[in-house]
């Protein structure tokens, strides 16, 4: 009876932890409860679409870039000009502790991503962030920053997806914005495009994609107007 009583509990806390888990993954942007190894999947699958022509174009961000409950072609970074790459990974953001799968901070996984003729850097996100501590935030900036060795940059803040608790997406892009100044970073503002949704009221839908897309676009354009 206490063998039996026994096996009971440790089902019990199984079933405990595993949904615990579960919910921390599917909290983060573009996360699933089937774990990492999803995660991943999607994030190579993404890599492997690579758009257009002319100069290299390197997209970092999150579940965004990677285009979440999409087909890959229809994330946003395919509206851009150029060859564009992107290193994608649902879940993650500028800070290590940001995604439930490691350190895939974007400072992290830059490093394996540019390549020598890499003209535009271009990285989207904050939405994984809204929950880390603004140190955190600011350190995980300022080493992307660092890596990149004075390359062009530009960052594309978070949206105010309806599934984040408000206020908190706006905390992060004042945070982002303030950075970006302090280093001399161009900044891209989202909190004031609105998108469509899919039912998760976190993830863009397809259209909500291309009005995502192109607002970044043609922030580039001005940008590369100014020289």
């Amino acid at each position: 009876m206490v063998t039996r009583r026994r096996f009971v509990l440790c089902c019990a806390l199984v079933l405990i932890v595993t949904g615990v888990v579960g919910t921390t993954l599917w909290a983060r942007a573009g996360a699933r409860p089937d774990g990492c190894a999803f995660v991943e999947s999607r994030a190579d699958a993404r890599a492997a679409v690579v758009t257009g022509s002319g100069p290299d174009v390197l997209v970092v961000g999150d579940s965004y870039s990677v285009g979440a409950g999409l087909r890959p072609d229809q994330s946003w970074p395919v509206r851009l000009s150029g060859r564009v790459r992107v290193d994608g990974f649902s879940g993650s953001g500028f800070s290590r502790h940001a995604s439930a799968c490691g350190d895939q901070s974007y400072a992290t996984r830059i490093r394996g991503s540019l390549r020598p003729g890499t003209r535009l850097v271009v990285v989207e996100g904050g939405l994984n962030d809204y929950d880390q501590p603004v140190a955190e935030l600011r350190s995980g900036f300022d080493r992307l920053v660092r890596e990149l060795h004075g390359r062009r940059l530009l960052v594309v803040g978070p949206p105010p997806a309806p599934a984040r608790p408000a206020g908190t997406v706006a905390a992060v892009d004042a945070t982002l914005a303030r950075l970006a100044v302090a280093t001399g970073t161009p900044y891209l503002s989202m909190v004031e495009v609105r998108l469509t949704y899919q039912a998760d009221r976190l993830h863009p839908d397809a259209a909500g994609q291309r009005v995502f897309g192109d607002a970044v676009a043609a922030h580039i354009r001005t940008l590369l107007a100014a020289g």
